[in-house]
């Protein structure tokens, strides 16, 4: 009972701050549709538009370098200009790739959805700094928690939906069913958030950005990182290299080499996703209470194992577990496929950054990650085809825990967080 109160407080607290019910209602509208056929779309590659997994892995390159190209510049934009203007017209180009989706007929047409799908990334950013702005700092880690778990919500029922769906309407027809509701959702979401987002920025300095935080001075000054936040950035960018090497190929695996259904696929992914959800929060309460870095650690420990156990399992008995496990580490706080992770990861960057600094931070550790990892997915498809299906996940579990070793070693939390 002292507990639901306990957790009942936290969220009546976070969500008392309208940007983050804005923020958070509109991603959970995202993730209703998005959840349901992104689980399947390397298999809709592969099966419908007929591209091989090396075809597959081109095609994640090309979309994970869009942090390459966009999050350093949104993450200074968003410092210079304000958050509410980078998110309103980055979520415009959501609409757009869909709707070449939907129009594909080989996997080569969608190489133009994926350039422009890169200009989304360019207010991640700023969407990232404005709910560390919004958020209150005595309880950053739990209100990370509370946002992440109401935002996970949608992602708890949505893959076994769509996976029920795909195996009734055929692959390509569920696929384009979600397609045209992805884009019916982005228009609302668009609205939604150039009418009711507030800027933070100016809430913060109590006036419009003047020329003197726009300068190029200030600018390469926001470059001047703490030491910790370097170290955290080659921990993610090693991390996301391991994981984005074997994890686009992952649905393949399961029902290819494993040999599961779509609908248990969907199955497997809607309990990691409850996982996640109901992890989310506690993670973050911990972490306020006990320190990031403890559940960072835990987290990036657990990723690269779960990851690696795809290969042993040899039926959907055996894959479900170590899913299972898989998402109670992605819950706790470390980070998965980018550098944005769970509750106790993001609570620790924004406790090391002041606030007129977190866009460029936030911009250069997606970016930095982006340029490192871009060729990884492309790697792990060629090692797929060149060698064996499993030998992906097991390069992903060595860089996995080499990079869990540098966190341990090297990164100190501050002793005072930043306001």
């Amino acid at each position: 009972m002292v507990m639901s109160t306990f957790y009942r407080d936290i969220i009546k607290e976070v969500f008392s701050n309208r940007n983050i019910v804005i923020i958070a209602f509109t991603t959970s509208l995202w993730g209703i549709f998005n959840t349901g056929w992104r689980p399947f779309w390397s298999l809709y590659l592969k099966d419908e538009l007929e591209a091989s997994i090396a075809a597959v892995g081109l095609l994640s390159m090309i979309q994970q370098s869009s942090n390459l190209l966009f999050q350093l510049p949104g993450g200074i934009l968003a410092d210079k200009f304000g958050r509410r203007k980078i998110i309103v017209y980055g979520t415009a180009f959501r609409v757009i790739p869909p709707l070449i989706y939907l129009l594909a007929t080989s996997w080569i047409h969608t190489i133009p959805a994926l350039l422009v799908g890169a200009l989304t990334s360019i207010y991640m950013p700023a969407f990232n700094a404005i709910i560390a702005d919004s958020l209150p700092t005595r309880r950053r880690g739990a209100g990370y928690g509370a946002y992440r778990m109401v935002t996970s919500l949608p992602r708890v029922f949505m893959p076994v939906v769509g996976g029920i769906i795909m195996d009734v309407l055929g692959l390509r027809r569920g696929v384009r069913t979600f397609l045209i509701g992805t884009i019916f959702a982005s228009v609302v979401i668009i609205m939604i958030r150039w009418k009711f987002l507030k800027e933070t920025l100016a809430m913060e300095d109590g006036k419009d950005r003047g020329a003197k935080e726009g300068s190029l001075k200030a600018t390469l000054s926001s470059f001047d990182f703490p030491r910790t936040i370097w170290i955290m950035t080659a921990v993610a960018t090693l991390g996301s290299f391991g994981m984005r090497i074997a994890m686009p190929f992952t649905t393949i695996y399961a029902i290819d080499i494993i040999g599961l259904t779509k609908t248990q696929l969907g199955i497997v992914q809607t309990t990691m996703n409850i996982i996640g959800t109901a992890l989310s929060m506690p993670g973050g309460i911990l972490s306020d209470k006990f320190g990031r870095k403890p559940m960072i650690l835990l987290s990036r420990l657990v990723n690269p194992i779960g990851t690696w156990g795809i290969t042993i399992a040899k039926n959907f008995q055996q894959y479900f577990l170590i899913r299972i496990l898989a998402g109670i580490g992605g819950a706790l706080g470390g980070g998965r496929m980018g550098f944005a992770g769970g509750p106790a990861w993001q609570a620790m960057v924004a406790d090391l950054v002041p606030r007129k600094k977190r866009g460029t931070v936030m911009g250069t550790i997606g970016t930095i990650t982006g340029l490192v990892g871009a060729p990884s997915s492309w790697i792990g498809g060629f090692i797929w085809e060149r060698f064996t299906p499993q030998t992906p996940y097991y390069i992903s579990l060595i860089l996995g825990l080499i990079a869990t070793a540098i966190f341990g070693l090297f990164v100190k939390e501050p002793k005072k967080k930043e306001e």
